[in-house]
């Protein structure tokens, strides 16, 4: 389906203008010729000649029935004015054929058995432009009296018109297995917006609809491919060599994949994926307290070892200078025993407790 552009439709006000003036027209007419019935009513036929009572007669049909019918039908071609604000698009069907699209703001006049088509009018998304709480449908606005009357109820039906503004749909958090097999729950933001209005309304059923489930589905599929941290022998881009690849870590690397992933699916209905973000990333409540447990434990291995080679360079340190100046001549075994106590000091989780040593080792 490709989409055809109205732009020489930009005439509704001049059309708007000479409605109202057939109106007027159409009134004018209307009451000469009530007034030309009531003259050929009130006189006798028997009074003048029948030829000349038909002629009256005809001249006030003659004004009456083309106003009396416009007045009936004149609203017809007022269905064929169209306001569009910026930032919106109307897709115009005649007879069930697509005829085209108007897109830029004005005020038009088209066929006024053109009838606009939408099918995702009625659907909303959550965090969108079209936001109403998750509720589909019609607002309704309630107004109950108290004295016990019928309450009085003023629906607003849904526009037709499809929004080309970016907007941002925000699906309910999920909950996915990683590469290793452990589930995490993540959500996304993802801004789009409409590109192609032709596709959009007649290549697929709902394309709001058809939008979400797509995020959902690209987001499992590359979700699937990272572990939550760095993980040893994990192939992440593809390319058979082992990376640093994780969704904690590559957030940035992550979102555009699933930005990409999400484009390539609903290229067919006409939408562009402007941007998409992780917006939540967690463990599942399942693990949570395990994997903490992990992350402490790691951390408590990455500082012990950082705090033993400090330790043992310190304890080097202190040997060389001893031996450069001759402070002390160490054997052996007095070097080991200062090499134990240095490294109880040093690595230790409490203050030393000095000892004062009187004897001699031997």
């Amino acid at each position: 389906m490709k989409e055809i552009v109205l732009n020489n439709k930009k005439n509704g006000l001049a059309m708007l203008l000479l409605f109202v003036l057939l109106y007027l027209c159409a009134i004018a007419l209307f009451v000469l010729g009530i007034i030309g019935l009531e003259q050929a009513a009130a006189v006798h036929v028997d009074d003048i000649l029948y030829r000349t009572y038909a002629q009256s007669l005809a001249r006030a049909l003659l004004f009456f029935i083309p106003g009396a019918l416009w007045l009936a039908i004149g609203w017809i071609p007022f269905c064929g004015l169209k306001v569009l604000k910026p930032q919106e698009a109307l897709v115009l069907t005649l007879f069930g054929k697509y005829i085209g699209t108007l897109k830029e703001d004005g005020f038009y006049f088209v066929n006024p058995f053109c009838a606009a088509v939408n099918p995702a009018a009625k659907t909303k998304l959550n965090q969108s432009g079209d936001v109403d709480g998750g509720n589909s449908g019609a607002n309704a606005a309630l107004s109950v009296l108290v004295s016990g009357q019928a309450a009085a109820v003023t629906s607003e039906m849904p526009s037709k018109k499809i929004s080309l503004k970016a907007m941002t749909l925000s699906n309910s958090r999920q909950k996915i297995n990683d590469c290793l097999g452990n589930p995490v729950e993540i959500g996304i933001a993802v801004i789009w917006r409409v590109v192609d209005t032709a596709k959009a309304v007649f290549n697929v059923d709902n394309y709001k609809e058809y939008l979400s489930l797509q995020c959902d589905s690209a987001l499992r599929d590359i979700v699937r491919i990272y572990p939550y941290d760095v993980a040893p022998g994990v192939d992440t881009t593809g390319d058979g060599i082992a990376d640093e690849g994780s969704l904690r870590g590559s957030s940035e690397l992550v979102a555009a994949r699933i930005r990409d992933e999400i484009q390539r699916k609903v290229a067919e209905a006409g939408m562009e994926i402007v941007e998409a973000r992780i917006t939540y990333l967690a463990y599942a409540p399942e693990i949570a307290a395990v994997m903490l447990q992990r992350q402490q434990a790691s951390a408590i291995i990455d500082a012990r070892k950082m705090i033993v080679d400090g330790a043992v360079g310190m304890v080097e340190m202190a040997l060389e200078r001893l031996s450069e100046n001759n402070t002390v001549q160490l054997d052996e075994e007095r070097k080991a025993a200062m090499v134990s106590n240095l490294l109880v000091v040093l690595c230790g989780n409490r203050d030393a407790q000095p000892v004062v040593n009187s004897g001699s080792l031997y």
